[in-house]
């Protein structure tokens, strides 16, 4: 608090305890509630000359640190916590599958919009004909027939770049 106004250090010296315990209230630990008291009268310190002109100091730190509570409790709601730390890694067969065919992805980026999509439902989302075509709003014949295209000119491009075989084996 060095250099900081008089004013506020006194409001600081004056409330520290009384919002220590309302912090504590607010979040049922006592570490918790010293923390949300620092944040929340930091944030006073910097908006102290417009606060105090409006003589509401006492309530301008006690809805910050209602507001703080909140949004950490926000924050922590949406972690999941585990009681223990996994073993080894999680394994996702789909991300090691497209690390593997990266050569494949351009040739997907190539094709028309709609096969693409058809295509990417299908195998990758595994939808059925029917879903796809709700969700493209085309018909199950139409989705058909692009998969069918797009299949073709992907076996294509694999059978030019595809090396000659002698047929023996050596």
């Amino acid at each position: 608090m060095d250099g900081a106004e008089p004013a506020f250090e006194e409001f600081v010296r004056g409330r520290w305890t009384s919002l220590v315990r309302y912090g504590y209230v607010l979040t049922g630990s006592p570490h918790d509630a010293a923390d949300l008291a620092q944040e929340a009268l930091a944030r006073l310190g910097s908006a102290w000359p417009r606060v105090v002109r409006r003589d509401s100091p006492d309530a301008y730190v006690r809805t910050t640190m209602a507001r703080l509570h909140i949004s950490w409790w926000r924050r922590l709601r949406r972690e999941r916590l585990m009681p223990d730390v996994p073993d080894r890694p999680a394994v996702d067969p789909g991300i090691d599958r497209v690390d593997a065919e990266a050569q494949f992805w351009p040739l997907l980026a190539g094709l028309p919009v709609r096969q693409r999509a058809v295509l990417v439902l299908r195998y990758y989302e595994h939808r059925t004909d029917n879903e796809i075509a709700e969700l493209l709003n085309i018909s199950r014949g139409t989705v058909r027939s692009q998969a069918f295209r797009a299949l073709a000119k992907l076996r294509a491009h694999s059978d030019q770049h595809r090396e000659p075989t002698s047929g023996r084996r050596g």
